[in-house]
C-alpha cells in the first residue's frame, strides 16, 4: 500500500517538474527556440491548431525564427497567431516563410523574465507540495482504516519527505538554469 503510493507520487512529481521545465522553455532568452511559438494555435480551416502542427519551425540565427508552413494556404492564420500572441515580435512574410526576428532583451526586460520564471518555479513548488499533502493523507487513511502499521506509515512518510525534497531540488536547479541563461548578455 504505502510503496504504491509512495511511486504514484513520485510519478506525479517528475511530472510536475517536467511541466515546470516545459513553461521555462517557453520563456524568451536573448536566443530564438522553436518552443516559443510551439504553444501558439492559429485558426485552420475554422479549427484552432498548434502552429507546430501545421508548419516546420526552424532557427537558422542565433536571433531568427523561420516558420515554414506545410500548405501556404495557412500562411496569414500563422502569421496573425504571431502577431496577436505576447512574444513582441512582428512576422515577416514573404510569401513562402515567416521569418521572426529577436530584437536584444534590455535588462529591464531580463529581470521581468526572471520574476516570470520565478512564479513558474514557485508554481511547480506548491504543485509538487500538494502531490506530498494528497499521498500522506492517502496513507494516514490506510493507517487509520488499520491496513498500515504507524510504523511503516513513519517510515513512508520520512520516504515522502525525501522524494519531496527531490523534486524540489529538481525545480531550483532548474530554476537556477534559466535565471542564469535570462540574465547573461
Amino acid at each position: 500500500m504505502t510503496d504504491e503510493t509512495l511511486l504514484e507520487a513520485m510519478d506525479k512529481m517528475d511530472k510536475a517538474v517536467e511541466h515546470v521545465q516545459g513553461q521555462f522553455s517557453t520563456v524568451r532568452t536573448g536566443r530564438a527556440a522553436p518552443a516559443l511559438v510551439e504553444r501558439l494555435t492559429a485558426e485552420y480551416y475554422g479549427a484552432q491548431v498548434p502552429i507546430q502542427q501545421m508548419a516546420s519551425i526552424s532557427v537558422p540565427e542565433a536571433r531568427m525564427l523561420m516558420v515554414k508552413p506545410h500548405d501556404r494556404s495557412s500562411l496569414g492564420a500563422i502569421e496573425r497567431a504571431i502577431r496577436d500572441s505576447d512574444l513582441g515580435v512582428s512576422p515577416n512574410n514573404d510569401g513562402v516563410v515567416i521569418r521572426l526576428n529577436f530584437p536584444p532583451l534590455t535588462e529591464d526586460r531580463r529581470r521581468e523574465y526572471v520574476k516570470v520564471v520565478k512564479t513558474m518555479s514557485e508554481d511547480g513548488r506548491i504543485a509538487v507540495r500538494n502531490i506530498r499533502r494528497d499521498a500522506r493523507k492517502a496513507m494516514e487513511t490506510a493507517e487509520k482504516a488499520g491496513e498500515i502499521s504507524a510504523d511503516e506509515l513513519e517510515r513512508a512518510e520520512k520516504e515522502l519527505e525525501k522524494i519531496t525534497a527531490e523534486h524540489v531540488e529538481r525545480i531550483d536547479a532548474a530554476f537556477g538554469r534559466k535565471e542564469a541563461e535570462l540574465l547573461e548578455v
